[in-house]
């Protein structure tokens, strides 16, 4: 395992056996760019194909990967909540197992938290690498949540995403909380900045998330996202000392 890595890569990963070999190739040709240590930690979602044997196998020639194995299926947003806990990054990077989140994006993103000055990096798919149907369900998705939750995300569902650790760490997420983490970093009182990222068609394999679960699921969490953003508890406290010193 490598002692104290800047960056922490978690990836949720559902059944991707066509896609783990490439997948990490790609990332370790990319996060060695940035020049400092690294961890990716991949999450496996209750896979049920060959991704267990093919990430156990991985482990023991790559020191820098970490596999976190559910006990089942619980969905991208536990499966978030579970890398974010074992992350030990000072900064922490997402993306998606299937590659259309392109890895090579990573070292040209992490600058972009300092000149910033944000918390944040969320990616924008502007030109989506996806079929008709799939660009409009995204298009509406982020119009509704934009429209009940008062945003001005472009995308909030993408997962190519770069956190400093604290704006991210120890959110208590629920299920379908990754389309909202923009949202969920600023209730934290971080800052957030949007910017096109490249985004390709799937390297191989298929979709495990369908019109079901993407467009028009969770209209109870949208209203329960706009509630939280007016009852969100925003303070600072500190302690005072005997002498009168606070610290």
């Amino acid at each position: 395992m490598i002692d104290a890595p800047y960056l922490s890569l978690v990836i949720p990963c559902y059944n991707e056996q066509e896609n783990v070999p490439t997948l990490l190739q790609r990332v370790a040709a990319s996060l060695e760019k940035i020049g400092k240590p690294f961890e990716v930690i991949i999450v496996d979602d209750g896979s049920t194909d060959s991704t267990p044997k093919l990430l156990h196998d991985a482990m023991a020639t790559l020191p820098w990967l970490r596999v976190i194995r559910m006990a089942r299926n619980g969905g991208q947003s536990a499966a978030f909540e579970a890398g974010f806990a074992a992350a030990r990054g000072e900064v922490i990077a997402t993306i998606d197992a299937d590659l259309q989140n392109d890895p090579e994006e990573i070292p040209r993103l992490l600058p972009l938290l300092d000149e910033q000055k944000v918390d944040m990096i969320t990616g924008w798919r502007k030109d989506r690498q996806d079929t008709g149907f799939r660009r409009w369900q995204s298009r509406q998705a982020n119009r509704i949540r934009n429209f009940i939750t008062q945003e001005t995300v472009n995308d909030s569902a993408s997962s190519l995403k770069i956190y400093r650790a604290g704006a991210i760490k120890g959110i208590k997420l629920f299920r379908g909380a990754h389309r909202y983490f923009p949202t969920l970093v600023k209730m934290r009182g971080g800052t957030v900045y949007e910017t096109p990222v490249k985004h390709s068609h799937r390297f191989a394999g298929t979709a495990k998330y369908g019109f079901r679960n993407r467009a028009f699921v969770g209209i109870a969490d949208l209203f329960g996202v706009r509630w939280m953003k007016k009852r969100y508890l925003k303070y600072q406290a500190t302690e005072i000392e005997r002498n009168g010193l606070s610290h």
